[in-house]
C-alpha cells in the first residue's frame, strides 16, 4: 500500500491526431497512439524509479524487524536483494504484458502483517508460503472474474477504513521501530503500555535524526517535491553517519543498522532467499482455519489497493475509455496477483501496483516502456546493496508515519460517518488494528460489526451474502477458545 505520489493534473493530454508507429518498439507498445514518444517514456519511468526507490530500504528494516517462532531474522543484504529482484521483474512484465506505465514492489502494509503477525506464530518460510497462497487467490479470482464482484461485495467505506487502519498500523510500527515511543516493560506494573523514548524522555541521537527526518519528509511532501521519501532517506542517512563517527554512540542505540559507510558501495546480489518457501507449512503451526484467515488479511491487504491504484494512474494516463473502464484490465490484475505471489516467493512480501506510477505519468509516460525503464533500474539495484544496508531505521521510519499520514488524509473523507451502521465498523476496523496490533482483528470486528448493525438496522438485506459468510468465519475464530477448539 503507497499512497505518497497524489495525481496532479498537470500530465499532458494525449494528442487528439496521434502520428503513424515508425518502428515495431512503437507498434508494440503503442507509443505514437497514445500521444508520447520513447524520450517521454524513459523520463517517466526514471522518475517512477526515484519515486519508489525508498522500498529497498524500507522493505528490508520492516521484515528484519520481525522475529519467527525460532527468533529467527532475516538477513538484511538478502531482503534488499529479493526486493530490488522482485520489484524490477514484476515491473517488467507489467510493462511486456500489461502495456501500462504502472511499477510494482513490496506493499507497504503487507510487509507488517508478514513481519508481525505470520512470522512469530510460524517460521518464515511458512509466512511467505501464505503469500504466496494469496497470489494464487487473487489469480484465481481474476481467471474466473470474482475479483471485482468480491470488491463491490465489501462497502467503499469498509474498504476505506480497513486502508487507514493500516496506515495508522503502520504508523505505529514506525514509531516503534525509530525509539520515539516504546513499550514500558512489565514490571513497572502498569496499565499504560507505551511510553515516549526509552524512559518517558527523548534521550540520545538517533532518535533526533528519526525527529529531524520526519520533519524534513513532511516538509519535502508538503512542497511536492519528486522523490521526497528518497531524498529524506538519504539526507537523514548521511547526517546519521557523520554522527556515528564524531559521537560516542553504543551500537545498540541504533538498533539492528549501525550507519557506517561500506568499504565497497558496490556488491554482487545475495539471492539466499529465494525459493525459501513452505506452501503449506503454515497451516500445520497454527491450524486450518487461523491460517486461512491469515491468507485472507494477506489478500484483503493487496486487494483493493491495487485496484484503486491500478484506475487512478490509468485515469491519471487518460487510458480509461469513455465508459471508464480500463481495457485489458484483467492482465493487469493478473500480473498484480502474480506479483504478490512472486514476493512470497523470494521472501520479499507481497509485491503490489505502486501509486507512485503518477510520478511517472506526470512526465508524460503513457505506455509499458516506462515500466520496462523502471524495472530495468530495480534489476541494476541489485549491485547497491551495501548502500541500502547502511540506513539506519531512525533515517527510514519517517516514511512509515508519513505514509500512514498521507493514507488517512486521502481516504478517511470518504467514509460516510453520517451513516452509524458503516461508521462504527469502520471506526473499529481502524483502532483495532493499532491497539490490538493485528490487521486481522480490525478487518474482522469491523465485519462482524457491519453485519450486526445492517440487521439491527432493518437493513441486513443490502448485506451481500459472502460478507455474512465471512464475518461467520471471523466469529468463529474468535469463538474458538471459548469453545476448546484453541
Amino acid at each position: 500500500m503507497s499512497p505518497l505520489a497524489q495525481p496532479t493534473s498537470t500530465s499532458p493530454e494525449p494528442s487528439q491526431s496521434a502520428p503513424t508507429p515508425t518502428g515495431l518498439l512503437d507498434r508494440y507498445f503503442r507509443i505514437s497512439e497514445r500521444g508520447s514518444s520513447v524520450p517521454r517514456e524513459i523520463r517517466g519511468g526514471v522518475a517512477t524509479f526515484f519515486t519508489m526507490a525508498y522500498i529497498l530500504v524500507l522493505n528490508p528494516i520492516i521484515l528484519a524487524s520481525g522475529t519467527d517462532m525460532n527468533g529467527t531474522h532475516l538477513n538484511s543484504a538478502q531482503l534488499v536483494t529479493a526486493t530490488a529482484l522482485t520489484a524490477g521483474l514484476t515491473t517488467l512484465l507489467m510493462g511486456v504484458i500489461g502495456n501500462v506505465p504502472i511499477g510494482l514492489a513490496a506493499g507497504l502494509g503487507v510487509n507488517t502483517i508478514v513481519a508481525l503477525q505470520l512470522a512469530p506464530r510460524m517460521t518464515w518460510p511458512d509466512a511467505m508460503g501464505m503469500v504466496v497462497l494469496a497470489g494464487f487467490a487473487i489469480m484465481l479470482l481474476v481467471a474466473t472474474g470474482l475479483r471485482e464482484r468480491v470488491m463491490s461485495a465489501v462497502p467503499l467505506g469498509l474498504r476505506k477504513a480497513i486502508a487507514i487502519g493500516i496506515g495508522l498500523f503502520i504508523s505505529l510500527v514506525g514509531l516503534v521501530d525509530s525509539g520515539f515511543i516504546s513499550r514500558i516493560p512489565d514490571a513497572a506494573h502498569t496499565t499504560v503500555p507505551l511510553q515516549l523514548g526509552g524512559n518517558s524522555h527523548l534521550n540520545g541521537w538517533p532518535v533526533l535524526i528519526f525527529i529531524l527526518g520526519l520533519l524534513l519528509t513532511l516538509v519535502l511532501v508538503i512542497r511536492k517535491v519528486p522523490g521526497a521519501i528518497l531524498i529524506s532517506i538519504a539526507t537523514m542517512t548521511i547526517v546519521a553517519v557523520i554522527i556515528d563517527r564524531v559521537a560516542t554512540i553504543p551500537a545498540m542505540h541504533w538498533g539492528l543498522t549501525v550507519p557506517a559507510w561500506p568499504g565497497n558501495p558496490v556488491s554482487a546480489p545475495d539471492f539466499g532467499l529465494v525459493g525459501k518457501v513452505s506452501l503449506f507449512g503454515g497451516f500445520h503451526q497454527v491450524g486450518i482455519l487461523t491460517g486461512v484467515l491469515f491468507v485472507f488479511t494477506v489478500l484483503m491487504s493487496c486487494f483493493f489497493d491495487a485496484m484503486g491504484t491500478i484506475l487512478g494512474v490509468a485515469d491519471e494516463a487518460h487510458l480509461l475509455d469513455e465508459k471508464g473502464d480500463l481495457p485489458g484490465i484483467n492482465k493487469i490484475l493478473m500480473i498484480d496477483g502474480i506479483a504478490t505471489a512472486a514476493g512470497g516467493a523470494t521472501s520479499s512480501s507481497a509485491n503490489t501496483c505502486f501509486v507512485e506510477s503518477t510520478s511517472g505519468v506526470g512526465e508524460g509516460a503513457r505506455t509499458g516502456f516506462a515500466s520496462i525503464v523502471t524495472g530495468a533500474l530495480f534489476l541494476a539495484a541489485l549491485f547497491l546493496t551495501p548502500l541500502a544496508t547502511m540506513v539506519p531505521a531512525q533515517a527510514a521510519t519517517p516514511a512509515l508515519v508519513t505514509v500512514g499520514f498521507l493514507i488517512l488524509a486521502n481516504s478517511i473523507r470518504e467514509i460516510d460517518w453520517s451513516d452509524f451502521t458503516i461508521a462504527v465498523p469502520a471506526f473499529l476496523t481502524m483502532v483495532m488494528m493499532p491497539f490490538t496490533y493485528s490487521i486481522t482483528n480490525g478487518i474482522g470486528f469491523g465485519f462482524i460489526t457491519f453485519c450486526i448493525l445492517r440487521l439491527a438496522a432493518g437493513r441486513g438485506r443490502s448485506v451481500p451474502v459472502a460478507l455474512y459468510a465471512v464475518a461467520a468465519v471471523f466469529a468463529f475464530y474468535y469463538l474458538m477458545p471459548a469453545l476448546g477448539l484453541s
